[in-house]
């Protein structure tokens, strides 16, 4: 049994009909109703479960068009247009919109805000209806393939029965191999970019940095924040800090700041933030307290830590995409160091040993991990021909819009 959040949703998806177009951008909630619980990786089941997801476009009459958008770590379901939780804009403007990769003239996009969430998704700041009180630690461990679980009931209740493509950057692919691997059958493209089939040492290091430093902070309260009415801003933000260095590189930090003080001529000879990477990187992690939970970070990051895809087969990737029919599209940029080409050429190997139809492109940036989310024109034109020809073979050959 499932159920709606808001009126605006009760209706379903918005669908081409001879009687003209329907608002082309909408937020909705999908709720999990206790007689369905989610069953999770790590043993218990959780109901109710609600999720918060936003959808551009129209749904053709076959539900034929739909593409969905699966977000990274500190992303939400805001992709284009103002997020009107937090004032920002939406987080893929370079990439989905009339016209663009992602065309909204053509293809249904979805996305959802991740099992374990902050911005409308059930998590840990979500009240316990064991308790009363909000969740903090009690919350489950999730993992990726409990999110697009989640995900799928979702679809699921959309009534679309293959979806068109499954994209997504970071966090974000590892979803779509996540959604390739266990549900090959509904998927038609997919196309993982800048990501992973597992997560490595290094990235786990790093998280582990972030997360020692929200439950080092005094107001972390063991996770118990909520009742005390602070928030540890101090850990969260430097976790961010963190985080965010591994987002760009060296190159896009030394054109960007080099050794540039910030507001004077001469070192302080303190630890004020004399130079312009230290103001950027303090202004980068106070920003990120006023939009994300801290427990959802903690859990969202162990989440990414547990993933390992070919661990669930025999430590045999390759197996994890048997006999698919799906169609993949890999792409990586050459100074992202978080997930290097490498993890993303390792993907392709274990597509090709399993006969799978894949391409692959190395993009040329400096601009680190976050060239995904940047203006990145060989980006847009390979993912752009790449759904293009598939549309093609899909029969998706003109917009919906005013049809």
């Amino acid at each position: 049994m499932t159920t709606e959040g808001n009126a605006a949703d009760k209706s379903g998806p918005a669908v081409a009909n001879a009687k003209g177009a329907v608002p082309t951008s909408s937020h909705h909630f999908f709720t999990i109703s206790e007689e369905a619980p989610l069953t999770l990786d790590s043993g218990p089941t959780l109901a109710p479960v609600t999720v918060a997801y936003q959808t551009h476009g129209e749904l053709n009459q076959d539900k034929s068009n739909a593409i969905l958008v699966c977000h990274a770590l500190t992303g939400d379901q805001f992709l284009t247009g103002r997020n009107h939780l937090t004032d920002r804009p939406g987080w893929w403007e370079t990439m989905v919109g009339p016209g663009k990769t992602l065309d909204t003239d053509r293809y249904f996009i979805i996305c959802s805000n991740v099992l374990g969430g902050c911005m409308g998704t059930t998590g840990p700041k979500d009240i316990d209806k064991e308790t009363g009180k909000p969740f903090g630690l009690n919350f489950p461990v999730i993992t990726i393939a409990d999110m697009v679980r989640l995900q799928k009931r979702l679809i699921d209740h959309l009534g679309i029965e293959q979806l068109f493509c499954v994209t997504g950057g970071s966090m974000g692919g590892m979803q779509v191999l996540q959604w390739a691997a266990n549900y090959p059958d509904q998927v038609y493209v997919a196309a993982p970019i800048a990501t992973a089939a597992r997560h490595s040492a290094q990235n786990i290091g790093f998280h582990e940095v972030g997360r020692q430093a929200i439950m080092a902070d005094p107001n972390w309260h063991n996770g118990d924040y909520y009742s005390h009415g602070v928030v540890p801003k101090r850990g969260l933000a430097v976790a961010r800090m963190a985080a965010h260095i591994t987002y760009l590189s060296e190159a896009a930090l030394q054109n960007k700041f080099d050794r540039n003080l910030q507001d004077r001529t001469k070192v302080s000879f303190g630890f004020d933030a004399d130079f312009q990477v230290e103001s950027y990187l303090r202004h980068q992690g106070s920003s990120f307290v006023d939009r994300f939970d801290a427990n959802s970070y903690l859990y969202i990051t162990r989440a990414m830590d547990y993933f390992d895809m070919a661990a669930e087969y025999d430590g045999i990737l390759a197996n994890a995409f048997r006999g698919t029919k799906t169609e993949f599209c890999i792409v990586s940029f050459t100074s992202d160091w978080l997930y290097p080409t490498t993890e993303n050429k390792a993907i392709v190997r274990a597509l090709n040993a399993a006969a799978a139809r894949v391409s692959f492109v190395e993009v040329e940036s400096d601009k680190g991990h976050d060239a995904f989310l940047l203006d990145e024109p060989e980006m847009f034109t390979t993912l752009g021909g790449f759904l293009r020809a598939a549309a093609a073979r899909r029969g998706l050959t003109s917009p919906t819009r005013g049809r």
